[in-house]
């Protein structure tokens, strides 16, 4: 079973908090923060990591767990294979929810997914249509592994519930499964992509970070 967690990085914006996480992560994922200028930025990755080490912890998992991060404005999430399911693949991705992308749609994305996101009567359903397909699409790039090499126009989802990928590139023939989530009152749009059938329908806010 995959199961999905995210956590409010708010608190890793203070200096104090922030260096308490700091100094618990490994040297590869201190370097990676330090790369990056924006505290925001630095809260998300360091907030992303621990998040994962903690869910390591308390779920007994082992480090050749299969899992993925995303983060974006606040909220870092996390989506982990809970059993050991032989070459799962698991791709989560958030996104915090603003003005709707229409040229980037019309440029990148497959026919159908923008006239669905261009026939949204408000501009708020168009925003949510917009951003439902983006972390659809982005959760099954990473569950790939092949990111954001991988065209956006090379396959397609339709939206429902579960969304359906409904085209897929021929090097990815697995059957795939979707789950979406939101969070009453947060402007996020988050989904996972798996190929085990099993998502949990709950996701995950137990976990504090510090």
């Amino acid at each position: 079973m995959v199961r999905v967690w995210m956590a409010d990085v708010t608190p890793l914006l203070e200096e104090n908090c922030y260096r308490q996480i700091y100094e618990r992560l490994p040297l590869f994922r201190r370097e990676k923060a330090d790369a990056l200028r924006r505290p925001e930025a630095k809260a998300q990755s360091a907030g992303a990591w621990t998040l994962w080490e903690k869910i390591r912890a308390e779920y007994g998992l082992p480090e050749s767990s299969v899992y993925n991060l995303s983060h974006s404005g606040k909220c870092v999430m996390c989506a982990a294979e809970l059993g050991d399911v032989p070459g799962v693949r698991v791709g989560c991705d958030v996104e915090q929810v603003r003005e709707a992308r229409l040229r980037v749609a019309a440029h990148f994305f497959c026919e159908e997914e923008y006239r669905t996101i261009a026939g949204g009567e408000t501009e708020e359903e168009r925003q949510d249509r917009f951003y439902r397909y983006w972390v659809l699409k982005e959760s099954f790039m990473k569950a790939t592994r092949r990111g954001m090499a991988m065209p956006l126009d090379g396959f397609s989802v339709r939206l429902g519930n579960p969304p359906e990928l409904i085209k897929q590139p021929a090097d990815f023939p697995e059957k795939y499964y979707y789950r979406e989530f939101r969070c009453p009152g947060l402007p996020y749009r988050m989904a996972v992509c798996t190929t085990d059938e099993v998502i949990d329908s709950e996701i995950h806010t137990e976990l504090g970070l510090l």
